[in-house]
Formats: structure tokens, sequence, C-alpha cells
């Protein structure tokens, strides 16, 4: 059974149209108008097979199709429809409507499950609007706290709970309700699969991610007056910890990453000595122990340079995800699926955060990577092919059913 290559590509190009950008992007920020037109355009492309939909508390959305043992909990495959600011037409969309495209196969072909197969759709995923990021599928597994979701606002002040009721988004849906799986396929956001020239990824876990907000105050005075020996500048302070900590990290962690993505200098003028500036880090390491090092490491290193610099340094941990591994039965439905279709691939720990990391602690889960062009994500000129999006699919395809078929064995046994 083959999936449909041009119906895919069709779908993953309608969809780009609602929130695209002038440079070949979408923008479709959590629980706006655009992202629940996008979620509106998929229930009418479920809606067509058959498929019928509800949401919880916080906004997720689900797809369901009924399978033969009404008893059973579905075997879930998802992702996100939401994007960043200016971000690409594939991350977290890709997933969503390869898991749509499996659906439609088997609607065509008549092939019934015996579990019930859904799509998850995972309210603000990105973290671009709100924070902190993966909040949708956070609150379900139970790692976030609803309420205290519910409350947070966006940079006008627009809180997620009024957002789901202005958008209709809300249902009642219960969380942690019990999966037999969970599967997500996503373009590999990095550059790996494409230089060892793989067309999949299959994916053993994820990496652990620590989230710094940093402020560091100083004096502010004016920049004509005041001789460069004696100020105490914020911003000479803050560059000087930024390029020490990407040095340290090069030379001391050879597996972490470390990324400065926001800056922000508080009371901004020309010609005034910056007073405080606020800014971000996060780390990344396939070790728990390790991160740990390195956000010490981190810390160290900027209270030496704050000392020496004479300005104040505050430091607060803003998020941390675990380092997880993925569950051997779905990775060994994968590594078979791949064997079987003859597919190059490689296995590999994921970079990023998704969803599914948050759904390794509530159900056996795992993810399937595909290359994207030069390794781009969160970018406009994010990309892939048509015969990579069918490869991946027809990947997610057979590793579903033959989850499905596995369990069944499993009883009969």
């Amino acid at each position: 059974m083959k999936t449909n290559t041009n119906r895919l590509w069709s779908t993953l190009m309608e969809m780009a149209q609602i929130g695209a950008t002038e440079q070949g992007g979408n923008t479709r920020l959590a629980l706006t108008d655009l992202d629940r037109e996008g979620r509106q355009r998929l229930i009418d492309w479920a809606s067509a097979i058959g498929m019928h939909v509800d949401f919880d508390v916080i906004g997720n959305m689900f797809l369901r199709r009924e399978g033969l043992d009404a008893s059973l909990p579905p075997i879930v495959m998802g992702s996100h429809l939401d994007t960043q600011p200016k971000g690409g037409r594939f991350d977290g969309i890709y997933g969503v409507l390869a898991g749509l495209e499996v659906l439609q196969c088997l609607y065509e072909q008549q092939i019934k499950t015996r579990h019930p197969i859904e799509i998850a759709v995972w309210m603000n995923e990105e973290g671009a609007r709100f924070t902190p990021a993966m909040m949708g599928s956070g609150v379900f597994v139970g790692l976030l706290d609803q309420e205290q979701v519910r409350q947070t606002c966006d940079k006008d002040g627009i809180s997620v709970a009024a957002e789901l009721v202005r958008t209709g988004q809300s249902g009642e849906l219960p969380l942690k309700r019990n999966f037999a799986a969970y599967y997500e396929l996503h373009i590999e956001q990095g550059p790996v699969l494409e230089k060892n020239q793989n067309a999949i990824g299959v994916v053993t876990g994820g990496q652990a991610i620590i989230w710094l907000d940093i402020e560091v105050s100083g004096q502010a005075a004016h920049a004509g007056t005041t001789p460069m020996a004696m100020r105490r500048d914020a911003m000479i302070a803050s560059a000087q910890m930024i390029t020490a900590l990407e040095e340290m990290i090069l030379k001391e962690f050879p597996q972490g990453l470390i990324t400065f993505g926001e800056l922000s200098v508080a009371h901004s003028s020309r010609n005034t000595i910056p007073q405080a500036v606020h800014w971000t880090i996060d780390l990344r390491h396939p070790n728990d122990a390790e991160i740990l090092k390195m956000e010490q490491r981190v810390t160290d290193y900027m209270h030496k340079i704050a000392q020496q610099r004479d300005v104040a340094l505050g430091i607060q941990r803003h998020w941390f995800s675990p380092a997880t591994m993925f569950d051997p039965d779905c990775i060994e439905t994968v590594q078979i699926a791949v064997n079987e279709l003859g597919y190059r691939h490689q296995q590999i720990v994921s970079g990023a955060g998704h969803d599914a990391i948050h759904l390794a602690k509530h159900c056996p889960t795992t993810m399937i990577f595909i290359p994207c062009e030069n390794g781009l994500s969160h970018n406009e000129a994010e990309n892939i092919t048509p015969l990579q999006a069918q490869q991946g699919a027809e990947v997610l395809l057979r590793s579903v059913l033959k989850f499905d078929q596995r369990q069944q064995l499993a009883c009969v046994s």
C-alpha cells in the first residue's frame, strides 16, 4: 500500500497559504484567527473521510477514526499546526498532514485497524506566542499546571484562557486519557540526514534542554562624558559573557549546544550607556548529567565576569526538559518499516523539543525524521521535496499498522 504523493503535497501547499509570508514561509501563531483557520481546514479534510473532531480543555485537537475494538485506546499520530513568526511550511504541519494521508490511504483501501487511530494537533507547540513551548502536550500529560497555563499571557496581555474561548478551541475530552502509542513524523530541523544522504532518521530519543533568563544590571551614564575605564556597562558585560560562554562550551562540552536567542536593552538610547540588558540562554545536551554541568559552568563564568565588570547579575532557570528515551517497541516498528521499504536511514537523537518528548512520559512513543534542505527550520526558507514527504509518510503508515498488528498478535498469544 502506497501513500498518495500528489495529494499529500497538495494539502501541504494548501495549508501553507494560510498565513503565507512574502518569502514563502508561514506565520500562524497559536490561538490566533489564522491558527483557527488552519485547524478548520484540517477538520474539513478529515470530515470528508468520516473522522470526527473533539478538543480538550487546553485546546489540543483530536481527529478520530474508529477501530474494530472500541475498548482499545487509540494509536495517535500527531504534531502541531502553529508556527514561528515567519517560520516554515513544514515544521509540525508535515507530521499532522502526513497523519491525515495515512488515514486517507486506510479509508481508500477500506482497511480496518483493531485500534482506533487519532491525529493530535497540540496547542502552542512552538512557544512563540505563549511560553513555555510544547504547552498543550505538557498540560495533557500533567507536566504543566492547567490553570497556570490558562492564565499565561502573550506580549499584549491576552491570556490563553481568553483565546481558547474566543476561538472556540476548548472542549471536554479528558486530559491524560490512555493512548496505545504515539508516533510523530517531523522534519529533522538540522543538517545531519541531508549531509549523510539518508532518507529517514529513526529517532531514539530527545536531548535535554535548559532555558535561562539573564539580567545584567550596571549604571546608565552619558556616552560622551563617562571615561571607558569608569563605566559599568551592562551591554559590554553581556557581550563578554556571551563570547566567553560560546568558547567554553566548544572547548568543554563537544556535544553541547548554547544559543543566545533574545536580547533587549531597557530604556535604550543611542547616546546612553545601557543600565540593564535582558537576554536568554538555550542549553542542549543528550545527557542529563552533562547539561547540569553545563548549566553550572555557565553560571560560574557569568558570575566571574560580572564581578570583573562591576555589574549585578540575575540568572533564573525558565525551563528544564530532561533527556528522553523513546519506546523500544515503537522504535522497532519504525526500523522494520524502513528496512522493508529499503530507504537509506540512520538512528538519530532529536536536537529540538517536540510534543513527543512530553508524550514519552505518558505512553509508548517514538519519532520519525526526514531531511530538510540545508538543515534550515524556523525560517521562511525551510523546505522539503515531495519525494521526501512521501517517504516519511510511508514509513509512518507501515509503522502504525505494524504496531496495531503486533498488539493484536500479543493479545491472541
